[in-house]
């Protein structure tokens, strides 16, 4: 996906690789829906020009 959502859209579901306590797993924004509150952060990342 490559256009902007309108303000206040929800987000399309996606899932990324994580760490926890077990090792690496698999994050899905869908298993987080219809919980209180999702905060998704972006910024560049380390070693990066941006």
């Amino acid at each position: 996906m490559s256009e902007l959502l309108p303000l206040g859209s929800p987000a399309p579901d996606f899932t990324l690789e994580g760490v926890g306590p077990e090792g690496l797993l698999q994050v899905r924004l869908r298993d987080y829906r219809g919980r209180r509150h999702v905060l998704l952060v972006f910024y560049p990342g380390d070693n990066t020009p941006g």
